[in-house]
């Protein structure tokens, strides 16, 4: 039995088991976190390392039936680890209750964003993700101010995460090929417990300066101070250079215009 991708799934089988092996390897399993769980697993090319591994106890959900079915088949040490569920839909606590658990996967490029928000929610009981992504996606995550890539994905993951570009991945190495070049990234909670601001404020703001990320920040913030005679050096300047701190700075000063 085997697995036919579907498009509409956003499926790219993984077949180099190299590259397979090099993601299980470089999962850190990060503050002795052993639980992983692995999203969009299709036919298990990574799952098979993780469980190579002897140190991480595995857990996999896909959406695909057909998946599941072969994960059943072919993977009996995952046993009741097998979760047929929409991640993005899901409560990640009925399903990993509240002990910390590590995210894994090649992810569907028709997600891959979600996924990664999804997992912001999460936060402070996910320490790690490790993961591939369409390389734009991967880029633009793990860059830094002063970059055209630089934007909303960066902010707010790098808030709360430490982010590393590990790989590139070339086209031929997945079935079918996608279009586009993928990157791996590895993700570690950073000791951030909190924004010292209204996390929600510091989310719409971060949002509503990149959305008009070719004007200055005193234009992507009017909604909160319209009308009033206040100033900062930080509104002079575009969204693109400020770093995590400064957005922090900046939600800190419109919280005091309010």
């Amino acid at each position: 039995m085997s697995v036919k991708a579907k498009k509409h799934l956003g499926q790219h089988f993984l077949t180099d088991k190299n590259i397979c092996r090099k993601i299980s390897d470089q999962y850190q399993k990060h503050q002795a976190c052993t639980r992983v769980l692995e999203i969009g697993p299709g036919m298990g090319a990574l799952t098979e390392f993780l469980l190579q591994r002897g140190d991480l106890e595995v857990h996999v959900m896909d959406i695909d039936l057909e998946s599941i079915r072969y994960l059943e088949e072919n993977f009996a040490a995952l046993g009741e680890r097998i979760y047929d569920k929409d991640f993005l839909k899901t409560d990640l606590k009925e399903v990993m209750g509240d002990q910390p658990f590590g995210v894994v996967g090649n992810f569907p490029y028709n997600i891959s964003s979600q996924i990664l928000f999804k997992c912001l929610e999460y936060r402070n009981q996910i320490p790690e993700i490790m993961g591939m992504f369409q390389k734009e996606v991967a880029v633009r995550v793990a860059e830094k101010p002063g970059s055209k890539a630089y934007g909303i994905l960066s902010v707010l993951l790098q808030a709360y995460y430490d982010i590393d570009y590990c790989f590139t991945v070339d086209e031929h190495v997945f079935n079918p090929p996608p279009k586009v070049k993928s990157g791996v990234i590895r993700c570690v909670r950073n000791e951030r417990q909190s924004l010292e601001c209204d996390e929600n404020l510091f989310f719409q703001i971060v949002k509503a300066t990149f959305n008009q990320r070719r004007k200055t920040i005193r234009n992507g913030v009017k909604q909160w101070i319209k009308g009033k005679d206040v100033d900062h050096e930080l509104l002079t300047k575009r969204p693109e250079q400020l770093s995590v701190d400064e957005f922090i700075e900046l939600t800190k000063f419109v919280e005091s215009t309010l």
